[in-house]
């Protein structure tokens, strides 16, 4: 009788997987979709498939049979097995093809292990075992960062050549990032901006100064989306991504995000820092396509200026 270590592994089949393009003018449901390009196939078969999460549409497994396949939607049919479904307390992946994974990740979690936290769970990993899982030889690549108590949209590569466009051409990329936070005190001007050089000292915190031999210029744009029960609920926009800008032009406002006892504050209403990366727009590193995704504005930082919105 074979021992235990003599027993092989099952070795891993690849995924046999089937791509159709919505190439027409008409919004068409799943099933008739599917139907069309698989007419061999009994519909019960593509029942089944619905069932047990062979489908996906835009990067998503979906069960529904009328959901609806709008013109240049992307459905995919797994013909080896159910694709491997993602569910995180803290993470949602909000779309996924072979070279990216967009996600919103909930605030708290670390995007990528510190040498402080090198055994703390985090984004990284956590994607990382996904992709494992769906082909053992699948990669991910960090291509940005938030901090750990920032929630929101956040990208990561999954293919080298992704990779390396979006790490030369960053800046041409990213088309568009949106921040939104809540502050403290209230904003006296409904818009504006904030240039300065930051730099970071031996305790990894982030500070202004005007020497152009120790800090990088950072350019920060701000409007107000409301006012209320001493806070203000603002919109930030990046010129630039250094570290913990938002923050510290926040403080240098002279009213810190709400939370951030590091950059001055000294009340936390919602029991956390109160910033989340709301929007996030980038120019596709392989299609070029322009991919555009937004969440809402998390009903806590509305709740917290008692939804006195403008």
């Amino acid at each position: 009788m074979a021992g235990k270590n003599d027993r092989k592994k099952t070795p891993f089949k690849e995924d046999k997987i089937f791509v159709w393009d919505n190439r027409g003018e008409q919004t068409l449901p799943l099933m008739e979709f599917v139907a069309a390009r698989r007419p061999d196939n009994k519909r019960n078969d593509i029942k089944k498939w619905m069932k047990f999460g062979h489908l996906k549409v835009n990067g998503q497994v979906t069960k529904a049979f009328d959901a609806p396949v709008a013109p240049g939607d992307v459905v995919e049919f797994n013909a080896t097995r159910p694709f491997p479904t993602f569910r995180h307390s803290r993470i949602e992946i909000v779309y996924e093809d072979d070279d990216i994974i967009v996600i919103n990740k909930g605030y708290g979690l670390l995007s990528v292990s510190t040498l402080s936290h090198k055994k703390e769970e985090n984004a990284y990993e956590i994607l990382r075992n996904y992709v494992k899982e769906v082909n053992p030889r699948n990669k991910l690549f960090i291509v940005h960062r938030l901090d750990r108590d920032t929630s929101g949209l956040m990208m990561f590569a999954k293919s080298e050549e992704a990779q390396e466009v979006l790490r030369h051409n960053w800046n041409n990329m990213i088309l568009e990032r949106l921040y939104v936070a809540v502050l403290e005190g209230y904003l006296e001007n409904n818009s504006g901006y904030v240039k300065s050089r930051l730099a970071e000292n031996s305790q990894f915190v982030v500070y202004t100064t005007e020497n152009p031999d120790e800090g990088r210029v950072a350019v920060t744009h701000y409007e107000v989306v409301g006012r209320g029960n001493g806070y203000t609920l603002a919109q930030f926009s990046l010129d630039t991504g250094r570290k913990n800008q938002i923050r510290v032009h926040a403080k240098e406002l002279g009213h810190p995000i709400a939370g951030d006892k590091k950059y001055g504050a000294t009340k936390s209403p919602l029991h956390r820092l109160a910033l989340h990366a709301r929007t996030l727009r980038f120019a596709h590193p392989i299609t070029r396509k322009d991919m555009n995704f937004e969440t809402p504005i998390p009903p806590k930082f509305a709740a917290a200026i008692r939804k006195q919105m403008k």
